[in-house]
């Protein structure tokens, strides 16, 4: 297996990004009352976001192998604590950024042995 473009390194981040705006629209709806307009149109938009997402993603993993796409997805994690801070000004602990700093470690460790693993092949 090739070693994977910048591009398709973004595409693939892009696609975490999108996927981690579903939250935001998820949180949004959460601030009205259920079956309000407010929280059916945040819900319908958390459906636009998945959707558009889901089309993303099926070009991503033509270009990953799964396990490593899959992994990636856990970054969603970082993106997600940072729309809260930036959208909501929710407060970001020391043991958040410990646990981002230990999940990204844990993507950078798939995905440097699936590198090794397709040079050796």
């Amino acid at each position: 297996m090739k070693k994977n473009s910048i591009a398709a390194i973004l595409q693939l981040q892009g696609a975490v990004i999108v996927y981690s705006l579903s939250t935001v629209a998820a949180k949004c709806a959460s601030e009205y009352p259920t079956l309000s307009l407010g929280w059916i149109g945040f819900f319908a938009l958390e459906f636009v976001v998945l959707a558009i997402y889901a089309v993303i993603w099926q070009q991503v993993i033509k270009k990953f192998q799964l396990s490593i796409a899959y992994s990636n997805k856990a970054v969603t994690l970082m993106w997600s604590m940072l729309w809260n801070f930036v959208i909501f000004s929710e407060n970001i602990t020391p043991g958040m950024v410990i646990g981002v700093l230990i999940v990204i470690a844990g993507v950078i460790v798939m995905n440097s042995s699936s590198e090794e693993e397709a040079e050796s092949v």
